[in-house]
């Protein structure tokens, strides 16, 4: 008894020490968003602004064109997560079910290009997007993420396939049904969980993505908000409240994503976890 209460006890510690590691930046940020020059810089820090305004957010919203960088990655992020998921279901379930010769060198494949480095291919991606005329542009940072986040969408996707039961689709094959009505109404129903887990995946990656942002995206008009945030700070100052306030509308939709559905993305990362 004494050693399933100290484990308790150390299991309870632990977790409370992971919660305040993640939630205290968050609420750093936060409060530092709501002061002023003077309150961020207050020694000791003020953990509760003591007069909280909203003039950081006016600004970064009213000098900087915030809102169209979060246009921009509202488009951008949302394209290409849909086409990753329209194409990464197809290939998915054909990683899965169907026989495709040299299937493991395909996967492996996949994972060598999820975990390749992006700084490695900028230099050519700019030379080629200069050549197509695609600097500045939605697509010239929808089709790079589509390429990027696709294999990653791939794995998850298949691991979640090879978890409904063949027999669903074979009922479904003797009633007549075709390949793509197999996919379209029986897998992708089944499945729904670890389609929105790849989705918020996804979603996320290119939400926060910098490096081709930056590089390919330079005019105001275009950018994304990782590369509006980076570029508040003046050339002799740092405007700490405006990066707060920007640091905020710019996590705050991923926050609220996986907060309202959390269950749903612990169910479809635990349902694909074990395949391989």
């Amino acid at each position: 008894m004494r050693r399933r209460k100290g484990s308790r006890v150390g299991l309870a510690v632990a977790t409370a020490l992971v919660v305040i590691f993640l939630v205290a930046p968050l609420y750093w940020l936060f409060v530092g968003s709501l002061q002023t020059g003077d309150g961020i810089a207050a020694v000791p820090p003020q953990l509760v602004p003591a007069d909280p305004t909203l003039e950081n957010y006016v600004q970064a919203f009213g000098q900087h064109r915030f809102g169209r960088y979060i246009l921009n990655s509202i488009v951008v992020s949302a394209t290409a997560t849909a086409v990753v998921l329209g194409l990464g279901i197809f290939a998915g379930y054909a990683l899965a079910r169907m026989p495709i010769r040299g299937k493991t060198p395909i996967l492996m494949g996949l994972l060598m290009i999820s975990v390749f480095p992006v700084i490695a291919v900028v230099a050519p991606l700019y030379l080629m997007l200069l050549k197509l005329n695609w600097l500045n542009s939605y697509q010239g940072l929808i089709v790079p993420y589509v390429a990027f986040n696709l294999p990653f969408a791939i794995w998850i996707l298949r691991n979640h396939f090879l978890d409904v039961p063949v027999a669903l689709e074979e009922s479904a094959r003797i009633d007549g049904a075709s390949n793509l009505r197999i996919v379209t109404k029986i897998i992708v129903p089944t499945v729904l969980p670890g389609i929105f887990t790849a989705g918020v995946f996804c979603f996320s990656a290119c939400w926060q993505e910098f490096l081709m942002a930056i590089s390919f995206n330079s005019s105001i008009s275009s950018r994304t908000i990782p590369v509006g945030v980076a570029l508040f700070s003046g050339e002799y100052t740092v405007p700490y409240g405006k990066l707060f306030a920007g640091s905020v509308a710019a996590v705050a939709p991923i926050m609220i994503l996986v907060f309202a559905f959390r269950k749903t993305v612990a169910s479809g990362l635990a349902a694909g976890a074990v395949k391989g």
